[in-house]
């Protein structure tokens, strides 16, 4: 990588011009008082060299990222991101970009640079303390991996581009890099065999199916195939053909070989050595390792037994708002009784996949109409609903989003899992919608997508318990909206707050605790109506991905905090679409930084509202 000299080259020239400019009064003292904004306009032009430079260099050495916000130089390359050379890169990108933002100081700052700075230095503090955890040893899972995301990507249905001759010779580029990362994964995990560092048996199983799901004997067979099978009518005949075979050969030669040796692999090498347990404080330095994921999940300094306790003490509190809705509803019997009747009742489920889908796609413009009452505008992107695709469908959540490119070239994707029509009940679609798609996750990252003033880490980066806080937060403001008017809605928007205080019990529970499968299990058939599917699919999530369940209710919690929080300090000049304003206007934010921010809006709002000056 190319050394970046820009950052102290005001410096160097101050000094220059200095020394050319007075070549004969060296001895006389310069009385000139320094210039406070002189000061504040370098510094942030620094910060703005620093963090453009690492974003840059981030996206060549991080190429999906690149493609994924709608940058397509380096759609050609797919990283070895879990090979030695690749990591050691990476770990000298951070130290370098952590020195240089620490040479700036925060004293010269304000506003927006000073926030950047602080989260720019706290995001390479975060990266460089992850080397200390091996996750490149454990590189697959059932539901993040990259054989997965490969065939999403090879599709061409998801972000890698195929309109033109040139992006299919590119994703040929990138079909080379995909057999060299899969190489390096089977390495890694020999290695991690060897270092007693592997993935749980129960969630090795389920990646089985998914890698067979590609090695088809015939190339017309495979979802690789689907862009040659869909190519645009403007290429040539000549470039047809050269693509046609080109495309079947490396899927025959390349792809399918790369996949079928993985399967085999994990089959007959990896499964006999992964463990039986499922906790990650199981593994060599697990406790530590997992207290690292709970911290930068988070961003609190929240204790794994702390968040334990809040699931406990939600799950008791969300009980008690559905007795209520029994009462409504004039169910008798008690909680367990009910979660069966919802769980069983034909009245509650659609009979095909077609009609889940047009279901969510009805609520579309009712919803969107009803969240401008609480928000000042709708971001300008636009999403559609899909299914969730068959090769990844059984463990894949109940729905997910993947965000649009911020020029609009590509719209946002709501994935909606149609896999298993009796795990898919009717009173949960509501609050999935306000979650996945408005106001919840296409809102709010669309929105800051288009924030064209942030700095692009901020515009594209992000914070789980910012953003899925931000989506359960979206799912409690569907009464405010006028959204939950049928009460098995508003109770399946408490289910899924529920499941959510779950995640807090179970997920602790695992990996610090020392709780097993069975256990996570009988927790959420005693506390929850869940069919048997979603509960063994949800608990092998959290076993896969340590950590990543706690960030929907700590950051939904303070959220709803803040606004708490303004609501009683402002009184009746508390807007609503202002705290929104101010809670999405600077994109995605560590809970703490969030904080800090709203506090100090409401100290600015209350003296504007002291000074007699009308708000709004």
């Amino acid at each position: 990588m190319q050394t970046r000299n820009s950052l102290y080259a005001p410096f160097v020239l101050a000094l220059a011009g200095l020394f050319a400019c007075t070549p004969d009064r060296q001895d006389e003292e310069d009385t000139t008082p320094p210039d406070p904004q002189a000061d504040t306009a370098a510094a942030d032009e620094q910060v703005t060299e620093v963090v453009e430079a690492w974003f840059e260099d981030n996206l060549e050495l991080n190429p999906l990222n690149a493609t994924f916000i709608g940058d397509h130089r380096f759609d050609d390359r797919l990283a070895n991101d879990i090979g030695p050379e690749y990591l050691q890169k990476f770990r000298a990108l951070e130290e370098k970009y952590l020195a240089e933002i620490r040479q700036i100081d925060p004293a010269d700052l304000e506003g927006q640079q000073l926030l950047s700075r602080e989260i720019f230095e706290r995001d390479r503090m975060d990266a460089i303390e992850s080397f200390q955890y091996p996750g490149e040893l454990i590189p697959i899972n059932q539901f993040f991996s990259m054989p997965n995301l490969f065939a999403m990507l090879g599709s061409g249905t998801s972000v890698q581009p195929f309109k033109t001759v040139e992006d299919y010779e590119n994703f040929l580029g990138r079909a080379d890099g995909f057999v060299v990362w899969m190489k390096q994964a089977r390495t890694n995990m020999r290695e991690g065999m060897k270092q007693g560092i592997v993935q749980p048996r129960v969630v090795m199983e389920k990646t089985l199916p998914q890698l067979a799901a590609h090695a088809v004997e015939n190339p017309e067979d495979s979802i690789f195939y689907r862009p040659i099978a869909e190519m645009p009518d403007t290429f040539s005949d000549e470039d047809r053909q050269r693509l046609t075979e080109t495309y079947a050969a490396a899927i025959e030669n390349q792809i399918v070989p790369a996949y079928r040796m993985m399967h085999d692999f994990i089959r007959d090498e990896y499964l006999p050595a992964a463990r039986d347990t499922v906790g990650l404080s199981d593994l060599p330095n697990g406790r530590e390792w997992y207290a690292y994921l709970v911290e930068t999940t988070t961003t609190t300094d929240l204790t794994p037994a702390e968040i334990h306790q809040i699931g406990l003490d939600e799950v008791a509190r969300i009980h008690g708002e559905m007795r209520k809705v029994m009462e409504q509803v004039g169910f008798e019997g008690d909680l367990p009784a009910f979660f069966e009747f919802l769980d069983t009742d034909d009245q509650f489920y659609f009979d095909d996949k077609e009609a889940l889908l047009s279901g969510y796609r009805s609520l579309r413009d009712d919803v969107e109409t009803k969240t401008l009452e609480i928000f000042n505008a709708m971001p300008k992107a636009d999403f559609e609903i899909r299914p969730v695709e068959p090769f990844r469908e059984q463990s894949a959540a109940g729905g997910s989003y993947m965000a649009a490119t911020p020029d609009g070239s590509r719209p946002g994707v709501f994935y909606v899992n149609t896999y298993d029509m009796s795990a898919r009940p009717k009173w949960a679609m509501e609050s999935l919608y306000l979650h996945e798609a408005v106001p919840g996750h296409h809102f709010q990252i669309s929105i800051q997508r288009e924030l064209e003033e942030l700095p692009r880490f901020r515009r594209f980066g992000g914070y789980t318990a910012y953003s899925e806080g931000w989506g359960l937060y979206a799912e409690s403001l569907g009464k405010e909206i006028g959204v939950y008017e049928d009460p098995y809605q508003y109770f399946g928007a408490l289910a899924a707050e529920l499941f959510r205080s779950i995640r807090l019990v179970v997920d602790t529970g695992l990996h610090a605790k020392g709780w097993t499968r069975e256990q996570v299990l009988d927790y959420m058939y005693e506390n929850t109506a869940i069919n048997e599917a979603r509960a063994v699919s949800e608990t092998e999530r959290y076993i896969a991905i340590p950590g990543q369940a706690l960030a929907y209710k700590i950051g939904e919690l303070k959220i709803a905090e803040l606004r708490q929080r303004a609501e009683e300090e402002l009184g009746e000049d508390f807007d609503v679409k202002e705290f929104h304003a101010q809670v999405l206007g600077t994109g995605a934010l560590p809970l703490d930084v969030l904080e800090a921010k709203i506090n100090r809006w409401i100290n600015s709002e209350q003296r504007v509202a002291d000074a007699g000056v009308p708000l709004g």
